[in-house]
């Protein structure tokens, strides 16, 4: 017995010296816009805006699509106003991109900024300290981008080293992790501060009797920022870590690309979302998750917390049962999905903000739900899956 002690003892002593070099995140930030809509009448509102009322079956599969999607409301910068002042925006194939472009331009920035503040305030050190800037969003492609805009926002310095990834999908919030871990742990001192700001304004248009997954985003999407610092060898006392990025893998799903696109036309972002994806997504899980955790030694699934992003209520159900999750392992993507939709890549963000706000309110030792090891899955076009390997810290 003493000697089985001695080996795990090791064991986790090497594993702990080998990720006190792994990026740790240091502080979380949300915003949404102040406008939201209620999930249950917004099949009124949206063909009464877009003077679509006369297509009565139409309406009546919207508000099925509805009621399945699990969503209770969404934040939206559109409102009836906006709405009333742009009707080029209500009609399903108007060229419209003028005008949704000089929305986004500036509206992106600014809502990231809302997100940015917060995770400064938690993460408690000046702004000048903070390195680098990495700045994603599906909306609103401009030069200079919104990296730049938000570097004046902020008043970061002019030094400060930026990055702008630009039409990514859904995974960009992983990718985003991926890509400030590498930064974080090969700059020494670097304070990485990640940026996802989503306002799909850009997908927003009247219904097509041909395109019907028009419909399935008009119901999906929500507008939402989030925002976290990444960094390496938190000072004691003046920084305080959420959670560390053990690894990442990124995984494109063969002869899948025609299954989820967006292209961008004169009518703004189109979409394209075929009924295999949940299916898809769900048969290439595991095998993510074997070899992600496969040098941890790891096989159980359910003795990791989870941040999945919720694409849809079809994938939250079907890696659930595919993987035979308990019930709660998705409960923090479920109620984001609920109360946010689907906020492509800011997504993941608010969910690793709800795991561990519940963690510190229900009193567990750990950031991660009491729980150790954690994963971090973004699906997004391609099909690609993003895995980033976490792992908690106590809750002080």
């Amino acid at each position: 017995m003493s000697t089985t002690i001695t080996v795990l003892t090791d064991t986790w002593s090497h594993r702990a010296k080998r990720l006190e070099g792994d990026a740790k995140i240091l502080a979380i930030g949300t915003a949404t816009p102040a406008n939201w809509v209620d999930q249950t009448t917004y099949p009124d509102f949206y063909f009464r805006i877009t003077n679509s009322q006369h297509l009565l079956e139409h309406k009546e599969k919207f508000r099925r699509i509805c009621n399945k999607s699990k969503i209770m409301k969404r934040h939206l910068v559109l409102t009836e106003e906006l709405l009333k002042k742009h009707p080029n925006l209500c009609t399903y194939n108007e060229a419209s991109l003028n005008t949704r472009q000089d929305i986004l331009v500036s509206g992106v920035p600014k809502l990231g900024k809302e997100a940015a503040m917060k995770a400064i305030k938690e993460w408690g050190r000046p702004i000048s300290e903070i390195t680098h800037l990495v700045f994603c969003t599906t909306s609103g492609v401009d030069m200079p981008g919104a990296d730049f805009q938000l570097t004046k926002l902020l008043g970061l310095n002019s030094s400060v080293k930026r990055l702008m990834m630009y039409q990514q999908g859904c995974n960009a919030g992983a990718a985003m992790l991926r890509l400030a871990k590498d930064l974080a742990e090969n700059n020494k001192g670097a304070r990485v501060l990640v940026v996802c700001s989503e306002v799909m304004l850009s997908v927003f248009r009247g219904p097509s009797l041909q395109q019907e997954d028009n419909l399935l985003a008009q119901c999906l999407f929500g507008d939402g920022s989030g925002a976290v610092i990444v960094g390496t060898e938190p000072r004691p006392g003046l920084e305080t870590p959420l959670f560390e990025l053990v690894s990442s893998a990124q995984t494109i799903i063969p002869d899948t690309d025609s299954h989820l696109k967006l292209q961008l036309r004169e009518m703004g972002l189109t979409f394209h979302c075929s009924k295999a994806v949940p299916s898809l997504i769900t048969q290439n899980v595991e095998d993510c998750l074997v070899k992600a955790f496969e040098p941890f030694g790891i096989s159980d699934w359910n003795s990791i917390f989870w941040i999945l992003h919720p694409g849809g209520n079809a994938i939250l159900d079907g890696v659930e049962e595919k993987l035979g999750l308990d019930p709660e392992k998705l409960r923090a993507s479920r109620d984001v999905l609920s109360q946010y939709g689907n906020l492509t890549s800011a997504c993941v963000l608010f969910i690793l903000d709800e795991v561990r706000k519940k963690s510190k309110k229900q009193q567990q030792m750990t950031t991660g739900e009491g729980l150790e090891w954690g994963v971090l899955f973004g699906f997004g076009p391609g099909l690609t899956i993003d895995t980033v390997v976490i792992r908690s810290v106590p809750i002080n």
